[in-house]
Formats: C-alpha cells, sequence, structure tokens
C-alpha cells in the first residue's frame, strides 16, 4: 500500500458494507477486498454482498448465514467499522453472536442477543492494530511497523532508509526495515534484499562469503539491520554493501503484549520450519510480515 499512497491514491479499510472479493475502485479511491483476509472464502463474501447493508454483527451472521469463524475472521480484521465498531468490541460481539438460527418461526424476528451492561473494553494501541491488521490482511494503512519501533533504533544511530539515500557515496551507515524481498540470480556471488521502513526502501547486496558467514541472519530475519557501505553508481542506483547483517525480528515483539509479532518461518528460510499450534488464537499461527524468498 505505500506505492499508493505515496502517489495520492486514497486506499480504503476493508470493511463488510463496503468491500467486494477484489479489490476495487470507489470513485478516485481504492477498496481493499474482502479476499485479503487471511482465509476467507468467497462463497461468505457473495453472500455479503447480496444482502448487505448491515448494522450490527447478529444482522451480518443472520442476513449473511455466516459461520462463527467467517466473523470471528471479520472481526480480527477489523471490517466492522462501518457499523461503528473498533477491533476488539467486535470481536467482543461476535463471541456472544449466535450462529444458529431459532427453531420457532414464531421467534424468527427476534433478537438473540439478550441485554447486557456495558462493558469498558481495554483500548487497542495503534501498535497493537498494526500488528493485527498484518497478521490478518497482510497489510495495514494504520501506520508502518518500523514507525513504533524508530525512536529505539534512531538512538542506536540506526538510520532510516530516506536517510540511508541520502548519505555521501562510501558512508558508513546502519539502517534497518522489514525484509521486502531477497533474491540470488542464478549462481551469482552476490544476494540482494530489499528492506523497507516508514520513510522508503534501501537495496542491500551481500556478497556471496559474507552470505554463507551469516546465513541464519540473512535467511531467518523478517526486520533485518544492517550495517554498511554506500554505494552510488554514476546512474545513480544506491545500494548499501553490506558488511554485518543482524537478525531484530524479536524487535517486532513491542508492537503488541496481546498480539504475538514473532513471526513462524516458511520451509523456504532453512532453518526454522512452521510449527502449527493445536491450540491459542489462530493469529497465532500466522506469518507476520511476510517476505518474498528464493529456494
Amino acid at each position: 500500500m505505500r506505492d499508493a499512497q505515496e502517489h495520492d491514491v486514497e486506499v480504503r479499510a476493508v470493511d463488510v458494507n463496503a468491500s467486494a472479493w477484489d479489490n476495487g475502485l470507489e470513485g478516485d479511491a481504492l477498496r481493499i477486498g474482502l479476499r485479503q483476509i487471511d482465509g476467507f472464502r468467497e462463497s461468505w463474501v457473495e453472500n455479503i454482498v447480496a444482502t448487505r447493508p448491515f448494522d450490527s454483527v447478529e444482522s451480518l451472521a443472520h442476513k449473511a448465514d455466516l459461520p462463527s469463524r467467517a466473523l470471528r475472521q471479520l472481526a480480527d480484521a477489523d471490517a466492522f467499522r462501518s457499523i461503528d465498531l473498533n477491533r476488539r468490541n467486535a470481536l467482543w460481539d461476535v463471541r456472544r453472536t449466535p450462529t444458529d438460527t431459532l427453531p420457532l418461526f414464531a421467534a424468527a424476528d427476534a433478537r438473540e442477543l439478550g441485554a447486557e451492561p456495558e462493558v469498558c473494553l481495554p483500548i487497542m494501541l495503534p501498535g497493537e492494530h498494526v500488528a493485527a491488521d498484518y497478521q490478518t490482511v497482510r497489510l495495514s494503512l494504520k501506520g508502518h511497523p518500523m514507525a513504533f519501533l524508530r525512536a529505539g533504533f534512531a538512538a542506536e544511530g540506526v538510520l532510516t532508509c530516506t536517510q540511508t539515500s541520502a548519505a555521501k557515496n562510501g558512508a558508513r551507515v546502519k539502517t534497518a526495515g522489514i525484509v521486502l524481498v531477497r533474491q540470488r540470480p542464478g549462481k551469482g556471488n552476490a544476494i540482494f534484499v530489499t528492506i523497507e521502513d516508514e520513510t522508503g526502501v534501501t537495496n542491500i547486496v551481500i556478497w556471496a562469503r559474507l552470505f554463507e558467514t551469516l546465513r541464519r541472519e540473512v535467511m531467518a530475519a523478517r526486520l533485518m539491520l544492517v550495517e554498511g557501505e554506500v554505494q552510488r553508481s554514476p546512474e545513480g542506483v544506491i545500494h548499501l554493501m553490506a558488511t554485518r547483517i543482524h537478525d531484530r525480528t524479536g524487535d517486532l515483539s513491542r508492537l503488541s503484549d496481546t498480539h504475538d509479532a514473532n513471526p513462524l518461518l516458511f520451509r523456504a528460510d532453512e532453518f526454522l520450519h512452521p510449527q502449527y499450534p493445536h491450540h491459542g488464537h489462530p493469529r497465532d499461527a500466522r506469518i507476520l510480515l511476510k517476505s518474498r524468498d528464493f529456494h
């Protein structure tokens, strides 16, 4: 979504009363589609589109005939903002909404939720929302994870990607960001890694001899800190030639105390294989900040 925002395109969040299956245009704005929700079914979306608008979780559950799993996924994805429910309040309503219809025809129009005293739920902090967004729809319009970690990295002398791009040729710098892509063209002598923070991207070059020494850090990191030398070509292309790599994935846990931001890794990451828990919240089995990697 960074590219859309940089080109002044308004991006609107996924929402039960507005989103279709695919991403789509609403005038000059881009509306995120429900297909972005991890594990959501197209048949559920067809029911939603055919029966909206909705004014409550309960009306959605029965008009669209959705199972509890679908309701939880929508609440996880913060898709109830149009009915004035934030993520945490929506999850509360989902847990108390029965999905089986009443057996008596005479009671078909009765509300199934009984009256309850108002519950004051803790407010989710912005970092928690961002962590949950990435775990459910794989992107966030509320902020970039690095923005919430910036103060700590700045205290270590770590530059932003924009500052790194502005550094002089030959400057020795440290920069950090979320890993977007890891590439190794053919049997080349260099590995190329692209990292992103809240200001932009930095392209990293890692020579093969360093890669063999730091293979674990290079392949396992979701949040990578790189020390190296800025190299600016005559054409103006900027690379950071890495001399040291640090896996700072653990810093992602600072985004949230309640949403596990420590990612499980693909088998392609070579070292840590995913282990799917048999219990607990389904978000715990999702990968935060997935990268595109060579095998």
